[in-house]
């Protein structure tokens, strides 16, 4: 069971890293670029998502920074810098 959640931990992350490595995105906005992708077939859930996001974050994979967007604050993520080296390492 407990590797079973971390492979589903570590498909989470590598599709957020995916989502991310094409442009900054605000949570809401990776949902809804998932679910369109996938022709609503998948589904993440803000209870996944954001846990993922602050865990990502605090160990230093994913930068934020907040920013208005129509009248809204939204907190948008991005790979840090370190970790863009090391994936177009992993794609070569």
């Amino acid at each position: 069971m407990a590797e079973e959640k971390s492979h589903l931990t570590d498909n989470n992350e590598s599709l957020v890293l995916k989502l991310l490595s094409e442009k900054d995105m605000y949570g809401y906005e990776m949902i809804r670029t998932l679910r369109k992708r996938s022709e609503n077939v998948f589904e993440k859930k803000a209870g996944m998502l954001y846990p993922l996001l602050h865990g990502l974050e605090g160990d230093g994979t994913l930068n934020s920074y907040e920013q208005y967007c129509r009248g809204k604050m939204r907190k948008y993520y991005s790979i840090a810098k370190e970790q863009k080296g090391e994936e177009d390492l992993d794609t070569q």
